[in-house]
C-alpha cells in the first residue's frame, strides 16, 4: 500500500482552480465530471509543502535570485532519472513551458515562416505560431491499427520547404500518449537536420512514462541534434505544482542559447519566484517517491478504463505509453464534434477536452484526464455506460 494518499476527493473549488472555474466548465457545467485541464487531482508531495511552508516562515519575500541548489537539483535529476548528463551552463529559466516556446519562435523564425507540428496535438502549439505572425505546416500522425505514428515521408515533404524553419516536437506526446522510441526520434532528427529544421522540444511530460516506454530526450540522441534542438522542461505536470513553479530551456548551441537569452532580457521574463524557486528544487530532490507511486496509481486508473470500456464497445481507447491523459475514440458514435460534446455534457456529465481541439484529425475523438481519485474516474464511466445505453 502507497504511503501517499490518491484516494481522498479533495474539493477543489474552494481555491480558483481552472479545472473547476466556469472558464473551463461553462456557467451550466459546475456540477460535470471535471476532466479537461491537464493537472493532477492529488495533492503535491509532503516535501514539496513542507518546503514552501518554511519558506513562508521566513516572511520576507523580496526580489531573489536563483537559490544555488536549483540547477543541480535539476540536473541531478535528468542525469538519475533519465541518463541524461547535461551542462548546467546550457539551462536557461523561463515563465512556462508556452512561454519558451513563443520566445524560440520569436528569436529564430521570421514572419511568415512555417512551423511544423504533428497533429493531433496541444492545441496551444498552433496558437503560438498564429499569434506570432507565422504559418502552421502540418504534418499529421497516422493512425494504424490503434497506435499513431509519425508520417515520415510527409515530414521530408515539409521539412523540404525553404521557408519550413522549425518544428514543435512534443515528447512524450499530448493528446495521444505516445512515448516517441529512440529510433522514431532518430528518423526524425535526420531529417530535420539535413533541412536545417530546428527542433524545439516540449518534454513536460518526459517523467510520466508506463513499464516498457522509456523518454529518451530529444537533446541526447547525439551532439549534432542536440545543437540542433531547444528542449523546454518543467516539473509541473509531474509533480502537480503548475500554479507554483517555472520552466527551463536547455539549449546546447552557444549562438541559439545567447540569442534566447537576448529574447529573455528584451521581454524581461527573467525575475525568480522565490516559492516556484523552493518547490522545484523539493520537488526534484525529495519527490520521486511520490512521482513513482502516483505513476503506479494512474496505472491502477488506466486498468479501470480498460476493464470499463470493454463494456462499451462504442468506445475506444488509444492504448496510452505515458502521461495521465488518454485519448478515446468516439467514432462509432457517428457524432459531429458539437455534437459529441453534447452528448458528453449532457448525457453523460463529463467536462472533458474536445478531440477537435488538437486538430482537424481529432474530430470524434476526447481527451480524458486520469489523474483523479479512482471513486470519481469510476462514477465517471457509470455515468457513460448509462447514457450510451440510453441513445
Amino acid at each position: 500500500m502507497s504511503e501517499f494518499d490518491f484516494d481522498t476527493c479533495i474539493d477543489r473549488r474552494e481555491v480558483p482552480a481552472l479545472k473547476h472555474h466556469p472558464i473551463v466548465l461553462g456557467k451550466d457545467g459546475m456540477n460535470l465530471f471535471p476532466a479537461g485541464v491537464a493537472d493532477m487531482d492529488f495533492r503535491v508531495a509532503p516535501c514539496i509543502t513542507a518546503a514552501m511552508q518554511n519558506r513562508v516562515a521566513h516572511g520576507v519575500f523580496g526580489y531573489e535570485t536563483v537559490p544555488d541548489g536549483l540547477m543541480p537539483a535539476l540536473t541531478s535529476w535528468l542525469q538519475g532519472r533519465h541518463g541524461w548528463s547535461v551542462d548546467p551552463n546550457h539551462v536557461l529559466r523561463a515563465p512556462n513551458v508556452l512561454n519558451a516556446l513563443a520566445m524560440a519562435v520569436n528569436a529564430f523564425t521570421g514572419p511568415g515562416d512555417g512551423i511544423i507540428v504533428q497533429p493531433p496535438v496541444f492545441f496551444d502549439f498552433a496558437d503560438i505560431i498564429s499569434d506570432n505572425g507565422r504559418c502552421v505546416v502540418e504534418n499529421p500522425l497516422i493512425l494504424r491499427d490503434g497506435r499513431y505514428e509519425m508520417d515520415f515521408d510527409g515530414l521530408e515533404r515539409v521539412a523540404a520547404d525553404a521557408k519550413t524553419r522549425m518544428i514543435f516536437l512534443c515528447n512524450p506526446h499530448n493528446p495521444i500518449g505516445r512515448v516517441w522510441t529512440h529510433e522514431e526520434l532518430l528518423r526524425l532528427a535526420e531529417i530535420t537536420r539535413r533541412h536545417d529544421v530546428l527542433v524545439v522540444s516540449d518534454e513536460i511530460h518526459g517523467d510520466l512514462t508506463f513499464p516498457g516506454h522509456s523518454y529518451t530526450p530529444f537533446a541526447s540522441l547525439s551532439e549534432a541534434d542536440a545543437r540542433n534542438s531547444i528542449t523546454c522542461l518543467s516539473p509541473a505536470k509531474s509533480f502537480n505544482i503548475a500554479a507554483c513553479c517555472s520552466a527551463f530551456t536547455i539549449v546546447p548551441d552557444a549562438t541559439r542559447r545567447a540569442a534566447l537569452q537576448a529574447e529573455n532580457s528584451r521581454l524581461t521574463v527573467n525575475k525568480n519566484n522565490a516559492f516556484a524557486s523552493v518547490a522545484m528544487e523539493a520537488a526534484y530532490c525529495h519527490a520521486g517517491p511520490w512521482l513513482d507511486a502516483a505513476l503506479a496509481y494512474v496505472q491502477g486508473n488506466l486498468d479501470l478504463v480498460r476493464m470499463r470500456l470493454a463494456q462499451m464497445p462504442e468506445v475506444d481507447l488509444i492504448e496510452p505509453e505515458g502521461t495521465f491523459l488518454v485519448w478515446l475514440d468516439f467514432r462509432r458514435l457517428e457524432l459531429a464534434p458539437d455534437a459529441l460534446t453534447s452528448f458528453l455534457r449532457q448525457d453523460a456529465g463529463w467536462a472533458i477536452t474536445r478531440g477537435i481541439a488538437f486538430g482537424q484529425q481529432g474530430a470524434g475523438f476526447a481527451r480524458l484526464n486520469i489523474a483523479c481519485p479512482r471513486n470519481s474516474l469510476s462514477s465517471a464511466f457509470d455515468a457513460l455506460k448509462q447514457a450510451l445505453s440510453e441513445r
